[in-house]
């Protein structure tokens, strides 16, 4: 059975959805069938794909307000691996709607265990904020993956986070776990850099991913051209990461995975 992942921390600007596109398609180049859901109305993983927004009929928003299954939804990409529901920016209105629907932190999970077991990961990109349309997602996941960038005020971000997650668990969701935290934007020479790592390493000593991703001019590029960092430079600092990134995720999954069924 698939595995479903939010992709989440509460302050915008940390490499969220950089990291949903290029995970997606480095999974998706090592053999899994990956879904991307892109529930930010800004529709920034949508791009990062190349997928027109315009062109698409059935987008996430329909999905969650129920005019349209989860299949109905999904779209190829051009990426190998790797499909994709679209956002849209009606999406930013869901919440009005969502607030006197039936079951409305449940919509999205609803429909996603309908497609689960067609994928071996399903990432759901969120908007960096904590609405109705975040706490489907955390409702829906099995785990989540933190971006982090190195600065203090990302480390406000991780505690308003944790914090959501461990209230999602405790009411609606109580297998969520924290998938791992990830190091974006990542400038060794800075001195606020090793201080955040540090403080992040120890309060989440099992968590933090041991590869971090840099910051590089070549993953701010890729977006405007419609395609993950390993499509557009695959020799790229930032390539090169996110190669080494998804290599350490999938041993961390299998590792986990094995703890579980013993």
């Amino acid at each position: 059975m698939g595995k479903i992942i939010a992709v989440s921390n509460q302050k915008g600007g940390v490499g969220k959805s950089t990291t949903v596109v290029n995970l997606a398609a480095a999974l998706g180049g090592k053999g899994k069938k990956v879904l991307v859901v892109d529930i930010d109305a800004q529709g920034n993983t949508t791009t990062g794909f190349g997928v027109r927004k315009k062109s698409v009929v059935n987008t996430v928003y329909e999905v969650i307000i129920g005019e349209c299954s989860a299949a109905e939804a999904v779209v190829p990409t051009a990426f190998k691996g790797v499909s994709l529901i679209t956002s849209a920016q009606k999406l930013a209105g869901a919440e009005i709607e969502l607030a006197s629907m039936d079951n409305r932190l449940m919509r999205l999970k609803m429909q996603l265990l309908t497609i689960k077991d067609r994928f071996d990961y399903i990432l759901i990109d969120c908007p960096p904020s904590l609405s109705l349309v975040t706490l489907n997602a955390l409702a829906a996941c099995d785990s989540v993956l933190i971006p982090i960038q190195c600065e203090f005020y990302s480390l406000e971000g991780l505690v308003q986070l944790t914090d959501t997650i461990k209230r999602v668990k405790d009411g609606y969701n109580p297998n969520l776990e924290i998938e791992g935290i990830l190091f974006t934007m990542f400038v060794g020479r800075y001195n606020v850099t090793a201080q955040v790592v540090e403080e992040v390493r120890k309060y989440f000593p099992n968590n933090v991913y041991q590869t971090v991703i840099p910051r590089n001019i070549t993953l701010s590029e890729a977006p405007s051209h419609g395609k993950p960092i390993m499509y557009y430079d695959r020799s790229s600092r930032g390539a090169e990461a996110y190669e080494a990134f998804c290599t350490e995720f999938l041993k961390r999954d299998r590792s986990s995975r094995a703890k579980a069924r013993r």
